[in-house]
């Protein structure tokens, strides 16, 4: 009796203790909270930092300068000239002025010439977090990366997967090398292909077929030498026996720079080197995986980042040409920046992770090309004096579908018996185009180029657009403007 009494004592003792525990428990956590947060570097507006530290000022930096307001006419960067309150000023389109860029130049010329993919500047804009790169200073110090190599092994694996994925080469048999933009890489080649400069065969001969990239003749012959000189353009040679042709190394571009036309090599036994560098589905269509023995492709139309060097790549499926060709990389510039074949990397990665999603860079790049190929057809189309080349649309692998052209280039025709000169009749008109004689191609054509900013583009149109009206105020033979 006097136990079962006493039981009832003890409850409340028991509760207590039990409450006590809780209670401590609770506190302990909070506190180990509290420290966790206050021991967190801190942003200078007060914000976290999310663990960041050195990386801040930089991130800081960068994000003030890309939101400097520039009236959607132009940009500030990093590097740019500073003004009087230090920090970087806008840097405007074609056409537009001002401290904002927002005042029209009046009467303004079209810039037609250049071939920089500005058209791309939105879409990156779109996923400024996923192509954001921050550097440590100390990041790859040494002259070489991985392996005691001069290029990224990580860089090289991911290129490989996007043309496994895009479907536009072959990669499993051939050799990769990394070249500082297209005029390295292209005498690099050359190089490769020709004889040694002690053997006893006389130098290689390099050829072009007209319409050509200019580069391929301007390149040759300012490295003319011992190994190989510029041996003019493929209908010369078209004739030769296969015998003569041994010692020729064609150049073929496919699609072609200047009229997006896809080729193959003319001359049988010749060493071919195939320019795939609009090969992409926002270019071209996909017919099949290109498959050539030495191709080049192009970091600058593939994500529209001339300003990135190493910007081009050789696939090579013979080893010994391979070795030449990165030998020739090496001993003339030590491999290429280490800095730029990260912000490539990262580059890729992002292309990679969005391929036939809603943001696919080819599919938004393919969408705006096409719709400034229709609107210049719908212009041209009702002119006498000038026309375009004809693209028909064709199916593509990558889009498993029939894809609208949208090249990276109109080939005008000046059909006017007095427009001898098509470049002179197109800058008369305010239009600054790339002259025909560049490409060793008639007078009556020249290259306008279609891959610059919505501004480049805008204006462009204005001027074709007063050319085709002012046709109905001429007299029949008239050759005013």
């Amino acid at each position: 009796m006097e136990a079962a009494a006493g039981h009832p004592s003890r409850r409340p003792a028991a509760s207590v203790g039990l409450l006590c525990l809780l209670y401590s428990s609770l506190l302990l956590n909070a506190l180990l909270i509290a420290h966790h947060f206050l021991s967190l570097p801190r942003l200078a507006d007060g914000g976290s930092s999310c663990g960041l530290s050195w990386a801040l000022q930089a991130a800081r930096e960068a994000e003030a300068v890309a939101a400097t307001e520039c009236s959607g006419h132009g940009q500030a960067f990093l590097d740019g000239v500073a003004g009087e309150d230090g920090r970087p000023g806008c840097e405007c389109n074609s056409c537009f002025a001002g401290p904002d860029c927002s005042l029209r130049t009046p009467n303004c010329t079209a810039n037609a010439d250049r071939g920089d993919p500005l058209f791309l500047e939105p879409y990156w804009r779109r996923h400024a977090a996923a192509s954001a790169v921050v550097v440590s200073g100390w990041h790859r110090l040494s002259y070489t990366t991985t392996d005691s190599l001069f290029q990224s092994v990580e860089l090289e694996s991911h290129i490989r997967r996007l043309h496994r994925a895009v479907g536009n080469a072959i990669v499993d048999d051939k050799h990769l090398v990394f070249g500082t933009g297209s005029t390295q890489l292209i005498n690099a080649l050359v190089h490769a292909l020709s004889p040694d400069a002690n053997a006893a065969s006389p130098p290689a001969r390099v050829v072009a077929t007209v319409p050509h990239y200019p580069a391929y003749r301007s390149q040759t012959q300012m490295f003319d030498g011992r190994e190989y000189k510029w041996g003019g353009t493929t209908a010369a040679w078209a004739n030769a026996s296969r015998n003569s042709t041994d010692g020729v190394i064609e150049f073929v571009t496919s699609p072609n720079n200047p009229d997006a036309l896809l080729h193959e090599p003319v001359l049988s036994g010749s060493a071919a080197i195939v320019d795939r560098a609009y090969y992409w589905p926002h270019f071209t269509h996909i017919p099949a995986p290109a498959d050539d023995d030495v191709m080049l492709f192009t970091t600058s139309k593939l994500s529209g980042h001339a300003c990135r060097q190493p910007a081009r790549w050789a696939l090579i499926r013979d080893e010994k040409v391979a070795k030449r060709v990165y030998e020739y990389v090496h001993h003339s510039i030590m491999g290429t920046s280490r800095d730029t074949q990260l912000r490539i990397l990262r580059t890729v990665q992002a292309i990679l992770s969005n391929l036939h999603g809603e943001e696919d860079i080819f599919a938004f790049g393919h969408d705006v090309m096409r719709s400034r190929w229709r609107r210049l057809n719908a212009v041209v189309s009702r002119s006498r004096r000038i026309s375009l080349q004809k693209i028909p649309p064709q199916y593509c692998t990558y889009f498993s579908r029939i894809r609208e052209p949208s090249p990276a280039y109109a080939w005008v025709k000046c059909e006017r018996e007095e427009d001898e000169d098509c470049y002179e009749a197109l800058l008369k008109a305010n239009i600054i185009t790339r002259s025909s004689a560049l490409f060793e191609a008639g007078s009556r054509y020249t290259r306008v180029s279609l891959l610059r900013s919505n501004d480049d583009f805008d204006v462009l149109m204005e001027r074709v657009t007063d050319l085709v009206d002012a046709e109905k105020h001429d007299a029949p033979g008239s050759s005013s403007m």
